[in-house]
C-alpha cells in the first residue's frame, strides 16, 4: 500500500521552494550549512532559513514566483545564522550534522507501479494530484483534469470521487517534509530528506540507506549521533559524497524535491 503525490501538490511545492533555496546556497559556496522550512497557502508564504550563507529577500521571492508561477503572494522571510555550536561541529572536517535513525527498504513492485502511474498522469496534467495503490485498488485524485478521460484510461480505478476539482495552494496549505511516505515509501523514518545541506544525516544517510537497500535487495537500518565521523563502516565524508553524486544525478535539490527517492 503506497501513496504518491506529484510535484504540484502543495506540500511538494513547499519542498521544491526549499530545495531551490538549498541549490542557491550551494551556488554561493561549496559546502554551505543550511536548513529551510517553508509553509505556504492561501496567498501567504512563510520561510525560515538557518544558514551559513545569506539568502536575500529578493532571491527568495524570485524562487517563490518561479515555482508557484505567481507574483502576488505575501512572503515572510526569517533569515538567521547557523547556531555557533552546530557550526563548530563542522569547522574542521565533515561530521554527522545531526542525530537520527534511518532505514532503507527495497521498493516493491506496487510502489514502482504507482510511481509510474503518477509520473504518466503528471505528464498530461501538471497540476496538483495524489494517487494511492493498495490491494489492487487504485485511487486517482487529479485536479484540473478531465475526469471522464482519466476513468477511460484507468477503468478499474476510483477517479476523483468528488468529481472535477481545482487544487493548489489556494485550496490546501503546503509544508516541507510532510509527504515522506510519498518520497521514501517504506524507507521513511523520523527525518525529512528535503531542505537541508548534505552534512545533515537526514539527507545523506537517508539517501545512502535507500540506495544500499535497492542495490542489495535487503533492508538497511542505521543510526548516528551528531559529530560521528563513521557510519556503516564508512567515513561520513564518503556517505556525503555518495549523496552529493545522487543529487547531481537527479539535477539538484529542487529536482530531488519533485518526486523524492522514487
Amino acid at each position: 500500500m503506497i501513496e504518491k503525490v506529484n510535484p504540484s501538490h502543495p506540500d511538494k511545492v513547499a519542498d521544491r521552494i526549499a530545495g531551490a533555496i538549498v541549490d542557491l546556497a550551494y551556488s554561493k559556496v561549496e559546502n554551505p550549512k543550511i536548513a529551510v522550512e517553508v509553509l505556504l497557502g492561501h496567498g501567504v508564504v512563510n520561510i525560515i532559513i538557518e544558514s551559513s550563507v545569506n539568502i536575500s529577500d529578493a532571491e527568495a521571492e524570485a524562487i517563490v514566483s518561479r515555482i508557484t508561477k505567481r507574483t502576488n503572494l505575501k512572503m515572510s522571510l526569517v533569515m538567521v545564522a547557523q547556531d555557533p555550536i552546530l557550526a563548530h561541529n563542522q569547522a574542521n572536517t565533515i561530521r554527522c550534522g545531526d542525530n537520527g535513525i534511518f532505514k532503507g527498504v527495497p521498493l516493491t513492485n506496487e510502489e514502482k507501479q504507482l510511481s509510474k502511474i503518477a509520473h504518466d498522469i503528471y505528464k498530461k496534467y501538471p497540476t496538483d494530484g495524489k494517487y494511492v495503490l493498495g490491494d489492487n485498488k487504485l485511487i486517482i485524485c487529479q485536479s484540473c483534469a478531465n475526469t471522464s478521460d482519466l476513468r477511460a484510461s484507468y477503468p478499474t480505478a476510483i477517479v476523483n470521487p468528488l468529481g472535477d476539482w481545482v487544487g493548489g495552494t489556494d485550496v490546501d496549505s503546503g509544508a516541507t517534509n510532510r509527504k515522506l511516505g510519498s518520497d521514501m515509501a517504506q524507507s521513511a523514518t523520523g527525518g525529512g530528506i528535503h531542505a537541508k545541506d548534505l552534512s545533515k544525516a537526514d539527507v545523506s544517510v537517508n539517501i545512502y540507506a535507500f540506495l544500499k537497500a535497492q542495490a542489495t535487495g535487503k533492508p538497511v537500518e542505521l543510526f548516528c549521533a551528531i559529530g560521528d565521523t563513521e557510519i556503516d563502516g564508512k567515513q561520513y565524508s564518503e556517505i556525503v559524497e555518495i549523496a552529493r553524486q545522487y543529487i547531481k544525478q537527479v539535477g539538484g535539490f529542487e529536482k530531488f524535491a519533485e518526486w523524492g527517492l522514487f
